[in-house]
């Protein structure tokens, strides 16, 4: 289920300046590995500095992702054993243990991200010498994002519950 539509206006606004972004990023990593291929092959050169940008944002764009799917509610669910065997009222009680140990998941990676960040911090990179910390920040900058939106997700999903089979990619329809 896409629970942007659900969102207060602070929280759909987060969501479009995440797309933003992952669209600004998608589009300088095309743009970079296009143009130095371009550069290797027909100019026998290419931009150190590109290849650093690149991973730079491919890393960021993965963990900045993350957090747009769970603004979707699009995160993979394997759901066929719990519909076959668990009652409805089990299935709810699965769901939000469910929920509360993703929320316990994504704080253990935002605190070892951080830590992972705040120890590599004095390295730099070979060409641009930028912080080797800022590469791995965006584990914990995502993670946060990640659980931002998970948190509201679970509250909607508590308060709304979901009939079985209905129209939603999750195997139910909020009742409303």
């Amino acid at each position: 289920m896409d629970y942007r539509d659900h969102y207060p206006a602070a929280l759909r606004w987060l969501s479009h300046l995440v797309d933003a972004c992952l669209m600004l990023a998608g589009f300088a990593i095309v743009t970079l590995v296009f143009c130095n291929a371009w550069l290797r092959g027909f100019a026998g050169f290419d931009l150190a500095w590109s290849l650093e940008v690149t991973s730079f944002l491919l890393l960021w764009s993965t963990f900045i992702g993350c957090a747009a799917a769970m603004a979707r509610g699009a995160h993979m669910r394997v759901t066929e054993i719990v519909e076959q065997l668990v009652p409805l009222t089990g299935k709810r009680v699965l769901s939000i243990a469910i929920d509360a140990i993703i929320v316990v998941l994504l704080i253990s990676l935002i605190y070892t991200g951080y830590n992972i960040s705040v120890h590599t911090w004095a390295q730099k990179t070979t060409v641009l010498y930028w912080p080797v910390g800022l590469l791995y920040a965006s584990m914990p900058a995502g993670m946060a994002l990640s659980l931002i939106f998970h948190l509201y997700n679970m509250a909607f999903d508590i308060r709304n519950p979901v009939i079985p089979h209905g129209s939603h990619s999750d195997g139910g329809e909020a009742l409303s």
